[in-house]
């Protein structure tokens, strides 16, 4: 715990007023990006049974600077305990609460090919606080059949099963060409939320919110700086091959048999 650390309010008896307080700021983007990594952060640190843990510590786990976290944290009026840092299960309720994580939120996916299925299998949105209630697809060959317990409904009962659901985010993983035509069907539908991983750029109106996860230009990300390592890997190679000393009887034989000469 640092000097810093020992700067932090103690949480009394106006927690509340202070989180209600918190809760009234506009919390930045960047910032709810951070808490979604926070929460699973501590998600881990409760399942080993630690109680409380110290800004350093937590940004350590989430892969951040101790000063930015509890900015982050304060957006939330959460303030930590003098001398102790912050209680472990009351951080992660906070956090939940502020990401609309206190009751779970129903998920329509579109697209049941090879990434759709690999969405509707993951285990982590049912147990962060994500309910897949339907699955669409076009293609006859996969309407009707059945996907971890649900079954596979023609694309064409998207706005009536939408509706009826009550689907708060829809997640399109459909090829680029038929992303938009679905996009504008959720949105008349009533869907403000949708993850996009169809390679498109979805047009939607500014009450809409919209994530791309582009898995393709993620690994060309990574590509670009792979190979900046590995010219400046070269760079330096050739570098300390140049600055090495000549040494009479190594290298090129010509250059050996001259000196001797």
């Amino acid at each position: 715990m640092t000097a810093q650390d020992d700067q932090l309010d103690a949480v009394g008896v106006n927690a509340d007023q202070r989180s209600a307080a918190g809760a009234e700021r506009p919390i930045p983007d960047a910032t709810v990006a951070r808490l979604a990594v926070y929460l699973r952060a501590l998600s881990g640190l409760v399942e080993t049974g630690i109680a409380t843990v110290s800004s350093e510590s937590l940004a350590a786990a989430a892969g951040v600077n101790s000063a930015k976290l509890r900015k982050d944290l304060s957006y939330l009026g959460s303030y930590g305990v003098r001398g102790v840092g912050y209680d472990v299960a009351l951080l992660l309720e906070q956090i939940r609460a502020t990401l609309g994580l206190n009751e779970d939120r129903a998920v329509a996916l579109i697209g049941v090919g090879h990434l759709g299925q690999a969405l509707a299998g993951y285990a982590g949105f049912a147990t962060r606080g994500f309910q897949i209630a339907a699955l669409f697809d076009a293609d006859p060959a996969v309407v009707g059949s059945q996907l971890r317990g649900l079954r596979v409904l023609h694309v064409d009962l998207l706005e009536q099963v939408v509706r009826a659901e009550r689907v708060a985010i829809a997640v399109i993983a459909v090829p680029a060409a038929g992303a938009q035509d679905v996009c504008n069907r959720l949105v008349a539908a009533g869907v403000t939320s949708i993850l996009n991983f169809a390679p498109v750029v979805l047009a939607v109106p500014a009450h809409v919110d919209v994530r791309k996860v582009d898995l393709a230009a993620e690994m060309q990300i990574l590509s670009f700086h792979d190979s900046r390592k590995s010219a400046r890997a070269e760079d330096a190679q050739a570098r300390f091959s140049d600055e090495q000393p000549f040494r009479p009887g190594s290298g090129d034989a010509s250059v050996s048999m001259a000196a001797a000469k």
